[in-house]
């Protein structure tokens, strides 16, 4: 049998599997000192699971045993695809709502259907994310600024609190908007609609979560959720007492499943699954990127979304929906001592095996206690304490944010987040749309030209515009340059012979812009003043050959330097001035 060397056929073709596999990469390479922690991780992180994988399928409209679905085979998946050793997928609490307000009022109150609504999402949302990686897209969540992140999480984590507070107090309503949910909310509660029993029981496990969520020793939400299911099954609280429960879960995996939908129902469900795959895009590049920085290791951003993808089209093809990487779940494994994504394996194992040889134990698990579970999540994504910092050292995109909030907060969770990425866009484009310029001048006792605002003492050169643009030139701003180019001009106090463009800052040049620069060309050359150009990039200067003007402007007139263009122009029109 031939060995298989570095550039053998062999090895490529195992190299080339493991590049879509990193899974494989990390068992190749696997130690077996690790699997005593990895074992013992997944045995903790599994205690935490279950919980939370059906107080977020309960939280998503869909029954609690498909939030197990959604834990279990993502992790597996994962596992194999996914590039980062520890991070922990599954049920997430910001995608709650998102999922929520698509199968509520398409599902009818039909838990089958509500299942099917779910899991065609988690296909779409798989897809739009397996399409990102292929693409090698996985940039774009830079494009989401931080402020513009804390508007649209605070108002999904709003959402999400007050998608669970009739079910913490023991009663339903039938809002449809967020506003009107508090309202009635408020009402329900005033005309004593309320089950005091309901409410202590999940109050109490909110308490316990919280009180205990400081020792990170502790596993406060295991120990809150076993409590209040302990207390309600000893005190008989889901007979006399009224108190909702779970109920027995179906025994069993889950099985491949094809979610059939309705075709009136497929935008709806399409929109849904992007704006899933937008959120899960953006929390797990995030966490991905904080724990590879922990671990002092990287992660391929492309790669990342491929096994977000491949996760979620698993999920969604086993009767799951749509999932992300958690921040809670992830530091529980952390902590327990998770080296690699067996960890997951594991805790995916135990949690199967609970359907299969144990699926009654959950039966007295009351429903305010997982209410409980997701509030106390909710509340761990609302973030104040960098808005403060963001209000006081830049005031509008504190507002920028605030905007992003609202937006979630009344229109829903599915226009917020359309809202979000549109004042992204926004923003970007504000930037380059009236970008900072500056008239130069040189400045006694520092080298180089600078800014006449800055320095109003420094001297200008007779008859020569020293002009900057700080930003790309394109169609937003193309007028605005030409504007600014024009007032440079006139307010010179000599008559001016040439203008010198210090384009270091302009990194690119589209076909508006360009033409623009043709025009201004020609009008100032006309009116006797020659227009230069001075430390312009490679890629911008090829921009301009392709637009078939650097030719026209002649190479002469581009400089290396705004020291060799100011010499030139000293030397070329004879002005006594020194530097």
């Amino acid at each position: 049998m031939p060995a298989i060397g570095r550039g053998s056929p062999t090895r490529r073709i195992v190299s080339r599997w493991t590049r879509w596999l990193p899974g494989l990469q990390t068992l190749s390479r696997y130690e077996t000192a690790w699997l005593p922690h990895d074992v013992m991780a997944g045995l903790v992180l599994a205690t935490m699971l279950v919980p939370v994988g059906i107080a977020y399928a309960v939280a998503s409209g869909v029954p609690g045993i498909y939030g197990l679905y959604a834990t279990i085979v993502p992790l597996l998946v994962y596992a194999l695809f996914g590039p980062s050793r520890i991070l922990v997928l599954g049920p997430d609490s910001s995608l709650a709502p998102v999922i929520l307000a698509v199968v509520l009022p398409l599902s009818g109150g039909d838990p089958l259907r509500a299942v099917a609504l779910a899991s065609m999402m988690a296909v779409v949302s798989g897809l739009v994310c397996i399409l990102i990686g292929v693409l090698r897209l996985g940039f774009v969540t830079e494009l989401l600024s931080k402020p513009i992140r804390y508007g649209y999480m605070n108002g999904i984590a709003l959402t999400v609190l007050v998608s669970q507070l009739p079910k913490l107090f023991g009663f339903s309503i039938d809002g449809a908007w967020q506003v009107l949910d508090v309202v009635l909310i408020g009402q329900a509660v005033l005309d004593g609609k309320t089950d005091w029993t309901t409410f202590a029981v999940g109050a109490g496990t909110l308490g316990t979560i919280l009180l205990l969520k400081r020792f990170t020793a502790v596993p406060g939400l295991l120990i809150a959720v076993v409590g209040a299911t302990v207390a309600v099954g000893v005190l008989g609280l889901d007979h006399g007492g009224g108190v909702s429960v779970l109920g027995p879960l179906p025994p069993g995996l889950p099985s491949l499943t094809l979610p059939w939908i309705r075709l009136a129902d497929l935008s709806q469900v399409v929109i849904g699954g992007c704006a899933v795959a937008m959120v899960a895009f953006a929390d797990t590049s995030v966490l991905s990127r904080a724990y590879a920085a922990k671990t002092h290791s990287r992660v391929d951003p492309n790669q990342e979304m491929i096994g977000l993808g491949a996760a979620n089209l698993a999920a969604g093809l086993c009767q799951g929906f749509p999932i992300s990487s958690s921040s809670s779940r992830t530091p529980v494994a952390e902590a327990a001592g998770a080296k690699t994504q067996l960890t997951g394996v594991v805790g995916a194992v135990a949690v199967a095996s609970l359907l299969v040889l144990a699926p009654d134990l959950l039966r007295h698990l009351p429903h305010s206690a997982l209410a409980a579970v997701v509030i106390a999540s909710a509340i761990g994504l609302f973030e104040f304490r960098d808005l403060r910092r963001i209000f006081r050292i830049q005031r509008w995109e504190f507002w920028l944010s605030i905007a992003c909030f609202v937006g979630v907060a009344v229109l829903g969770v599915i226009p917020g987040i359309g809202l979000a990425i549109i004042v992204a866009v926004i923003e970007f484009l504000w930037d380059g749309w009236r970008p900072y310029h500056a008239v130069l001048g040189r400045v006694e006792g520092i080298r180089g030209y600078h800014d006449i605002r800055r320095y109003p003492d420094a001297r200008l050169i007779p008859g020569l515009v020293l002009f900057r643009w700080d930003a790309p030139l394109f169609f937003a701003n193309a007028e605005l340059f030409h504007q600014r180019v024009l007032e440079a001009i006139a307010q010179s106090p000599t008559p001016v012979r040439q203008i010198i463009v210090s384009a270091e800052p302009v990194t690119s040049v589209d076909v508006t812009a360009a033409d623009m620069l043709a025009e201004l060309e020609q009008a100032l050359r006309e009116s006797g003043i020659e227009l230069r150009f001075a430390e312009m990039k490679d890629p911008v200067k090829d921009k301009l050959k392709r637009f078939e003007l650097f030719e026209r402007f002649g190479a002469e007139n581009f400089y290396p330097t705004l020291g060799a263009a100011v010499d030139a122009y000293l030397h070329e029109h004879a002005v006594d001035w020194r530097p």
